[in-house]
């Protein structure tokens, strides 16, 4: 692959302090799948009593790793479990050698770790349509097993990345009834992002003690306001991936609790808005929020359709205030609207409303609102009560540059 793009510059200012999770251990190191002189696998090891919960693309070609860890992601389990990531090779579109190479990999890893393969859910990202070194990987395995060690968040998040500019990881640390409890994230993702599960590669991991059940429950609500919220470019994945692992070790229950639900949710978020925020060429995070739908879901088409539209896009590259496309855009959604009920804001700029103009607009109080980093879209049906909030970034040249060079 190309050289990495330099670092986006609505990255945030240093990689967290994560809190340490107990029952989690990882390691990571350079396998040579693709790239030289940087570390390409990570696995983590999760200690017994862990319950794994996961969602995934529901895309049609979707890879053989997503595939093994949707037939693997129900089962109950008192024995340890692990997750093995490889970045650089998606192994997708790769036939039966893909699901092969899956199972060589899934019973390498569990022999190393002294686990059943049913208990070893991988992943892979890059490049779709090239066979997937596994031997490489495989060779890395024992290496990676007794390295195994507490923390190494940022070292993980780097690990997993493709056209990242930056390693995305976020926690957090909740007081319940019955003492703290720790949750700990990372992600990988720049391009290729669409809602359609979890639009990247994201682990998240906590000592809280939950079922199977009621963890794949929360996670599944909670990426439906978070990751199924953001996008980069329209396009969905043949990877995508959430697992999370809840090990228990903290032997507090959380259950129902809805502050560890709330910290849960503010992981989520914050991954998923890193990844925007990581846009492949993005120069401008912009939230767009739209209200007065005659549903929740008309009001997350139009939302979409704002946030997917080039024309919007580019205007916000361009930095150009230019409310004609946000109109097209609700337009063209395929929703119910209204051209005379119709208000737009940039900002706390209001622009237009009731179907035309402003009376009081000054375009450069706009212009200045769209010269930030921070853009905020604000569209109002005046039909209902619907309402949704996504995030997107702006589309310019550098989005061409990196995947003009993407196999290079």
């Amino acid at each position: 692959m190309g050289a990495t793009p330099p670092r986006s510059p609505l990255a945030p200012a240093r990689f967290p302090d994560l809190p340490p999770v107990a029952g989690v251990t990882l390691a990571t190191a350079a396998a040579g799948v693709r790239y030289a002189g940087r570390d390409d696998v990570l696995l983590a090891r999760l200690d017994p009593g862990t319950a794994v919960a996961g969602v995934f693309t529901r895309s049609a070609t979707r890879a053989a790793p997503v595939l093994d860890c949707e037939a693997k992601i129900g089962a109950e389990s008192a024995a340890g479990a692990a997750i093995l990531v490889n970045a650089g090779n998606a192994n997708a579109f790769t036939g039966r050698h893909g699901a092969e190479a899956v199972a060589r990999l899934t019973a390498a890893a569990g022999a190393a770790l002294d686990l059943p393969g049913e208990r070893v859910f991988t992943s892979s990202t890059g490049v779709i349509g090239e066979l997937l070194p596994d031997d490489r990987i495989a060779a890395a395995l024992d290496g990676l097993a007794a390295s195994l060690a507490p923390g190494g968040w940022e070292a993980a998040a780097r690990a997993i990345g493709t056209t990242d500019t930056f390693p995305k990881g976020a926690g957090a640390t909740v007081e319940l009834a019955g003492g703290p409890v720790r949750i700990a994230g990372i992600a990988k993702g720049s391009g290729m992002i669409a809602p359609d599960m979890a639009t990247m590669l994201v682990y998240i991991f906590t000592d809280a003690r939950l079922s199977r059940p009621a963890l794949q429950e929360m996670v599944s609500e909670l990426s439906e306001e978070t990751f199924n919220r953001i996008t980069v470019d329209g396009d969905t994945s043949t990877s995508d991936t959430l697992l999370a692992a809840a090990t228990g070790a903290s032997g507090v229950d959380a259950a129902g609790d809805p502050a560890f639900r709330a910290a849960l949710h503010g992981v989520m978020l914050d991954l998923a808005q890193q990844v925007v925020r990581d846009g492949e060429g993005a120069t401008k995070f912009v939230e767009i929020a739209v209200t007065g739908a005659a549903s929740a879901a008309d009001a997350r088409t139009h939302a979409f359709a704002i946030a997917n539209s080039p024309l919007v896009k580019t205007a916000v590259a361009g930095e150009d205030p230019n409310w004609g496309r946000v109109v097209m855009a609700v337009g063209k959604s395929g929703a119910a609207a209204d051209r005379d009920r119709l208000s737009i804001r940039f900002g706390d700029v209001r622009v237009a409303e009731a179907g035309w103009v402003a009376p009081d607009y000054d375009e450069a109080d706009a212009a200045a609102h769209m010269r930030g980093q921070e853009i905020r879209i604000g569209v109002d049906l005046g039909l209902g009560d619907g309402a949704a909030t996504v995030w997107t970034c702006d589309l310019t040249h550098g989005y061409i540059d990196i995947n003009a060079d993407y196999r290079s």
